[in-house]
């Protein structure tokens, strides 16, 4: 039931009925709100399959390339976050239906919790993370996409409005989460791991690290010998993002076949975020508020 709710874009109903207002924000042409409809669904799951299976280099299961969509059983229980272009529309039976621009997938800890756990979890052993911070509320941040043609600053900061917006609505305390390096070969990208594992903040509070049967080495250059600034070139714009906000990395890499990446584990703390990304946004997002 799962996997069919996920191809279909219907969600469980736990994640039906979200309170508070749908849109979230909006810049211009540009509007973030969250899916409501399956179809709302099935247009993220489109754009994921356009830039991961098309533009990169992940490899689609039979049935993802016969819908040319990207799905899985988490969809159905996870929240979407969308950016609509209302400049850019087609006619759907009668209605004009803006295009889906940039995605990111939302799941909450107790939702998580009572329908198989997490994403991360086949990945990364955050249950040690979790059981340290029993009383804190944890949003995992997911499938993270935006079409080419719109990776500029205004769409990227729409998105964080939107996220930064649904935290505030949901008190959650600690956000996480898998971010990718294009990429299969650790050795090829032997000076961003390195960065991340001797500069990166890795304080043992928010400590996690990779399953043992999928962990791939980071430490692989010494600290002397990575150059900080050739790294952050190559380092993705996500990843320079996340660490900017104040983020922890977790330990150790894992290499995922299908996606054609290597992942580490993000985790961004509320209190952590830095300031000024704070007093920017408004402390209650109010700054593209809708």
């Amino acid at each position: 039931m799962p996997a069919l709710r996920s191809y279909s874009g219907l969600r469980h109903r736990e994640s039906r009925g979200e309170p508070g207002p749908v849109t979230l924000g909006r810049i211009g042409s540009l509007e973030v709100r969250l899916a409501v409809t399956a179809a709302d669904v099935r247009r993220a799951q489109r754009l994921r399959y356009e830039v991961f299976y098309e533009e990169m280099s992940a490899a689609p299961a039979a049935a993802m390339r016969l819908a040319r969509r990207d799905f899985d059983a988490f969809d159905g229980f996870c929240d979407h976050l969308l950016v609509l272009d209302h400049d850019s529309v087609r006619t759907v039976r009668g209605r004009r239906v803006p295009r889906v621009v940039g995605t990111y997938r939302l799941l909450r800890q107790e939702i998580a919790a009572r329908h198989g756990g997490f994403y991360t979890a086949s990945e990364f052993d955050i249950a040690p993370l979790l059981a340290r911070h029993p009383h804190r509320r944890f949003l995992e941040l997911g499938r993270s996409c935006v079409l080419a043609s719109y990776r500029n600053k205004r769409t990227v900061e729409l998105l964080w409005h939107g996220i930064w917006a649904y935290v505030r609505r949901h008190g959650i305390d600690v956000m996480f989460g898998c971010a990718s390096i294009e990429g299969t070969d650790p050795a090829r990208l032997a000076r961003p791991l390195a960065f991340l594992h001797h500069f990166a903040p890795t304080d043992p509070e928010w400590a996690a690290s990779a399953l043992p049967a999928h962990a791939a080495g980071m430490d692989l250059m010494p600290a002397e010998a990575v150059d900080p600034k050739a790294a952050l070139i190559e380092l993705p714009p996500l990843i320079k993002g996340y660490l900017r906000l104040g983020a922890q990395i977790g330990r150790g890499a894992v290499v995922d076949h299908q996606f054609g990446t290597t992942d580490v584990l993000i985790v961004l703390p509320v209190e952590k975020i830095n300031p000024r990304y704070l007093d920017h946004f408004g402390v209650n997002g109010e700054r593209h508020a809708a």
